[in-house]
């Protein structure tokens, strides 16, 4: 509800998404989202039927073939299949880092789309000659919804085959590749209106068929940033989650040799905006460190574990959260272990030294990307805007000033959401510019504030960390 400049939210439904593994691979059972988000959309529909319009985020990368009728070829792969490893490293030596980058302003990682529709290509050529179209997740809910084949920029721009300087795919890349034109629709930009609601979607979940569905920021990341409650210029954003993705606005990228050197990205925000970020592990270990005790029957909350991590001894081991074995799930204790071992640590062994360790080493990875990212474009920041689930983090938003020596600024939790809706109200003429739409998270949310302390030991303890790096000990 948008209200006198105040937005409130209530939560009508919620559900996991839940990659499995089949015959060797790990697959999304999307034709299940969409029946989460029918649901969703029917139990929105029962308590405001004057809806005036839907839209659509999802993560960034994976996607959907699709040919004529058929709602799917095959089940879509998820971004941490193995099937990419080889196809990495293959797509690379042929093309080289120098013209993918100078490309597409992309920082290297095997999950990017480049790559998994190089597999594709590779290991499953006639899919591929099956298909007429290819659409990123979020706009194949989008399509599933409103019949519209189209894919929105921000989520385009994370595909490693966008150029930003065009802002249109890579017809380059796509030749060198072999890869059917075709297949690649419009890309369409933030505020796009789609088209209504399909009639027999609209009698399913109870909506007129005159509702609109608009491309937003079709990825999530965008959307959180667009709803990152700051003012000013002097302010980098961190979205933490299962990923970490910290960086700044601009209104061009920032493609060159040092950028590519130090693997930043350059993906597209609402008008256009350039998100100049690095996207590293977040949340995630201590997620799979949770996965993993819960496998052996011991099951502990987040909270839980936090206080665990508070109580146990600080600086003790440290790890590289970056480091290549912890971006792939399963053993996630064991692997943490294995890192301190062979870096000559003290081997973390209870799930709070464990917890601590990762917390720890993930704050200070903030601290060294905020030094690359100052290196790399001059900007002096002096405020760190922390959204998303992992705002809820109050150890390691702590951890994140301290290691920093920034001011620490908490909240939205659900920056994606409000993000997604404040930007349909900017596209319907409900807000006036991405200035207010701001304003209203400003003045619609309350925001936790971290100020930096004990800096002399966050220095050396970044000395150690650095280290890790150089020599491996």
């Amino acid at each position: 509800n948008l209200q006198n400049g105040r937005l409130s939210l209530e939560e009508i439904h919620r559900f996991p998404t839940g990659a499995f593994a089949v015959n060797g691979t790990l697959r999304w059972n999307l034709l299940q989202i969409f029946a989460e988000l029918k649901t969703g959309v029917r139990k929105a529909a029962t308590r405001q039927p004057h809806i005036e319009s839907l839209s659509f985020d999802s993560w960034g990368v994976d996607y959907v073939l699709l040919r004529e009728g058929e709602p799917m070829l095959g089940l879509p792969f998820h971004y941490r299949d193995s099937r990419t490893d080889e196809s990495f490293n293959r797509v690379l030596e042929t093309l080289g880092r120098e013209l993918v980058f100078q490309e597409t302003g992309i920082q290297f990682m095997s999950l990017n789309t480049l790559y998994q529709l190089a597999s594709h290509h590779e290991t499953q050529p006639e899919l591929l000659r099956l298909t007429d179209t290819f659409l990123h997740i979020a706009d194949y809910c989008a399509w599933l919804f409103c019949g519209t084949k189209a894919v929105e920029e921000s989520l385009a721009s994370t595909s490693q085959i966008y150029n930003p300087r065009t802002r249109n795919w890579s017809d380059s890349l796509i030749e060198k590749l072999g890869l059917p034109r075709h297949i690649f629709p419009p890309i369409v930009p933030t505020g796009t209106v789609l088209g209504t609601l399909k009639p027999e979607i609209a009698r399913e979940v109870g909506l007129s068929d005159e509702v609109q569905v608009l491309a937003t920021c079709s990825h999530d990341t965008g959307a959180a940033v667009a709803a990152v409650p700051a003012s000013g210029e002097n302010w980098a954003f961190l979205s933490s989650g299962t990923w970490s993705l910290l960086g700044i606005e601009l209104a061009e990228p920032i493609i060159n040799d040092a950028a590519m050197k130090a693997n930043f990205t350059n993906e597209v925000g609402q008008g256009g905006r350039v998100r100049f970020l690095k996207n590293i592990v977040g949340l995630w270990i201590v997620q799979e460190c949770r996965r993993s005790w819960a496998q052996e029957g011991i099951e502990y909350s987040y909270d839980k574990l936090h206080d665990m991590a508070r109580e146990s001894a600080p600086f003790r081991s440290l790890v590289r959260p970056d480091d290549a074995r912890f971006s792939k799930p399963g053993e996630m204790p064991q692997k943490v272990r294995e890192f301190c071992r062979e870096t000559g640590q003290p081997i973390p062994e209870t799930p709070g030294q464990i917890v601590r360790c990762a917390l720890e080493s993930l704050a200070l990875l903030y601290r060294e990307t905020l030094e690359i990212l100052h290196a790399l474009t001059g900007k002096t920041v002096e405020t760190l805007h922390i959204v998303g689930g992992g705002s809820q983090n109050l150890l390691l938003n702590q951890f994140a000033a301290d290691a920093t020596g920034l001011r620490v600024l908490a909240g939205p939790t659900e920056a994606t959401a409000i993000g997604n809706i404040l930007l349909q109200a900017l596209a319907l003429g409900h807000l006036d510019s991405p200035e207010e739409l701001r304003q209203t998270v400003r003045d619609s949310c309350e925001l936790q504030t971290f100020e930096p302390q004990n800096a002399g030991e966050w220095a050396t303890l970044h000395e150690r960390f650095a280290k890790l790096t150089t020599d491996g000990h």
